[in-house]
């Protein structure tokens, strides 16, 4: 499956969760494969895991593995050919003059507070409009994580943040929070085209989105990046959707 491991792999341990409500329709059950986090490899094999369709969650690597559906694709961009379409360049053109900065992904107080004001406002009564410092953190860095913090400012103002962890041969788009109050500003879609600048400066292959699913309208924006790569449960292919 994908790529092959680059550490020994034979014995991982998998766990499979029980059923628990699913975080993009909530009239649906959803379960999930776990490679074992106490495990010391873990981190090594990421990258590895990253290729298999899984995802970090804090110091959660996890695939949605749910009884009768397989609405959740990992899908992938392929930096050398991807082309913005019109909608992405003016977008781009929009907010030519947000600065980027990619830092350690330390949280600040500032991070802190646009986080709470997005999940206030974009999740409301979801579980998470909450959290806190510590659910910041076990979130969105974890303990082992290589991440990034891609900071989009304007005249030093916080619009919006992209956690990212740095791999070998690719980005993975982790999660992105940003100010509620510009929302037509296309902030998250901002923060991708500059994540795949920096792929591309940097000599990436990949940047990985997590999942995309049919018909769920936070989710929809992730086709519009072309060309994209989804994995079948055994190898990634142009996505079509």
């Amino acid at each position: 499956m994908g790529n092959d491991s680059p550490v020994p792999a034979d014995d991982l341990r998998l766990f499979h969760t029980g059923e628990h409500p699913c975080g993009y329709w909530p009239e649906r059950n959803a379960r999930d494969l776990v490679l074992d986090p106490r495990d010391a490899r873990l981190p090594s094999f990421y990258p590895t895991a990253l290729s298999w369709g899984f995802r970090r969650s804090g110091d959660i690597v996890y695939r949605p593995h749910c009884l009768g559906c397989q609405a959740c694709v990992a899908v992938r961009i392929p930096v050398a050919s991807f082309q913005p379409d019109r909608s992405q360049r003016r977008c781009a053109q929009r907010n030519a003059h947000v600065d980027t900065r990619i830092v350690a992904a330390v949280r600040s107080e500032e991070h802190l507070a646009l986080y709470r004001r997005y999940l206030s406002a974009r999740h409301p009564l979801g579980g998470m409009d909450d959290h806190g410092a510590i659910e910041f953190d076990q979130f969105l860095i974890g303990s082992w994580a290589r991440g990034r913090f891609v900071e989009l400012r304007e005249e030093g103002r916080l619009l919006a943040v992209a956690v990212t962890d740095l791999l070998p041969q690719a980005l993975s788009a982790v999660y992105t929070f940003y100010d509620p109050a510009l929302v037509e500003r296309g902030l998250g879609t901002l923060a991708i085209l500059r994540q795949i600048e920096w792929a591309r400066r940097d000599g990436l292959s990949h940047i990985y989105l997590g999942y995309w699913i049919d018909g769920h309208r936070k989710m929809d924006y992730k086709r519009r990046f072309r060309p994209l790569e989804q994995f079948n449960g055994r190898q990634w292919v142009p996505a079509r959707m």
